[in-house]
């Protein structure tokens, strides 16, 4: 019998894009994220007295900004050493040899596979042997998979490898391959990288992504970590899935039909996000809210966003005494029908007629796309590509008109002096 993890994607020192953005951000916590999910994992296999530790790819971020990237990771690595636990590692696309163009030595212990080709790694006094091959660029587009090595007779075989599998959205396609590619090498264990969702692919003989370690962004929600491998003399594996992550991300889904004024919507919200803190055992949490439902509190939200937004912030900040911090506010609500008794003379029947016109439209909102088109490409990718980011689709577009129209009309009253 002997224990083993089974890691990936560590990213460390991923920068967490953005965060500067955000006023009252938590930025030293979120930077260190990848950091103290690294510790925790060295901590989690120190306690578990695992016989050795996998890294399926991406142990890096990319290029390092300085070497301080690398003297942290190799004091880590230390650890592994001084415990006498051996470190598997394959280079994946962030890591990739021609990307990285700062290094340190590793450790005795930690055994790093080529990318030439693809090679073996034996431990004899368990019988373990491990197979595997790094990234030699950042696209690897081949399947890696076919060329590695025979099983080792009487050993516990393992692939160790950074792929896309048959695909998943959100990841490159790298170094594909099928289930069938993989059970038909005949291993014990395939250790897979590259997916950042814990995800058993196949049980017989277990296929496996474990994961990322800690979750670098809004599209990388809920429990990330590793796996605890435990292997008995009849090569059979238990899984066990252990968090590591030190901060996590959510979305808040809240329907706030009932609402009759934004105060309401407010209390609704806070609710939620206590019930969403306590789920998560009151691990520190980074949230996206999405606000929606027919309101009669929508026109007097949305014509002061700035003000509610930041009573949501503060709503999020009262719980857990600073446990949560709300990234982003999407607000999804739908005016009801009986609130648009307005007049229809004026300006305000003009800027009625300009908005009932493009509702139903789609081809004056095809223009409007067209018109925005420039400014779409020059804003940045992170703020285009998330279901809640700027899509310049007609969904997207009859989402804003929804969410402007209120703004103006309420503005206008005011500069009417209608109350």
């Amino acid at each position: 019998m002997f224990k083993f993890i089974h890691s990936a994607d560590i990213h460390l020192d991923s920068p967490m894009h953005r965060l500067d953005d955000y006023e009252g951000a938590p930025v030293d916590e979120f930077r260190q994220a990848t950091r103290r999910a690294f510790e925790k994992l060295v901590d989690l296999a120190l306690e578990e007295d695992v016989s050795f530790v996998l890294i399926a790819g991406d142990l890096y971020d990319g290029n390092w900004k300085d070497y301080n990237t690398g003297l942290y990771l190799v004091a880590q690595l230390k650890r592994f050493e001084v415990a006498n636990i051996p470190v598997f590692v394959v280079a994946g696309n962030h890591d990739a040899a021609s990307r990285i163009t700062k290094n340190l030595s590793f450790p005795e212990n930690v055994k790093m596979f080529a990318s030439s080709r693809p090679d073996t790694f034996q431990l004899e006094d368990i019988r373990v042997a491990v197979h595997g091959q790094s990234y030699s660029s950042p696209a690897v587009k081949n399947n890696l998979a076919v060329n590695y090595p025979d099983p080792i007779a009487g050993y516990f075989n393992i692939g160790l490898l950074h792929t896309c599998a048959t695909g998943r959205e959100g990841h490159e396609a790298y170094a594909p391959c099928s289930l069938e590619d993989l059970r038909n090498k005949g291993y014990d264990y395939w250790a897979l990288g590259h997916i950042h969702q814990y995800e058993i692919l196949a049980e017989d003989p277990p296929i496996v992504f474990s994961g990322n370690t800690q979750g670098r962004h809004v599209r990388e929600t809920d429990v990330k970590g590793c796996v605890v491998v435990n292997v008995d003399d009849a090569h059979r594996a238990e899984l066990i899935f252990t968090p590591t992550d030190v901060v996590r991300w959510a979305r808040a889904e809240v329907d706030v039909t009932s609402a009759q004024d934004p105060y309401e919507v407010i209390d609704l919200i806070r609710t939620h996000l206590e019930a969403l803190y306590e789920e998560h055992g009151g691990m520190p949490l980074a949230v996206r809210v999405f606000v929606h439902g027919e309101t009669a509190a929508h026109d007097e939200f949305l014509s002061d966003t700035e003000r509610w937004e930041a009573e949501i912030r503060s709503a999020g900040n009262d719980v857990g005494n600073g446990g949560i911090w709300v990234e982003a506010i999407r607000i999804e609500t739908e005016s009801p029908a009986s609130e648009l008794a307005l007049p229809k003379a004026g300006a305000m029947g003009e800027l009625l007629e300009v908005f009932n016109e493009l509702a139903g439209d789609e081809n004056a909102r095809r223009e409007l796309l067209t018109e925005l088109a420039d400014l779409g490409k020059k804003l940045p990718r992170e703020l285009k590509v998330d279901a809640g980011g700027l899509q310049f689709d007609d969904q997207w577009i009859a989402k804003v008109l929804n969410r402007v129209k209120p703004m103006l009309i309420r503005h206008l009253l005011h500069k009417e002096g209608v109350q």
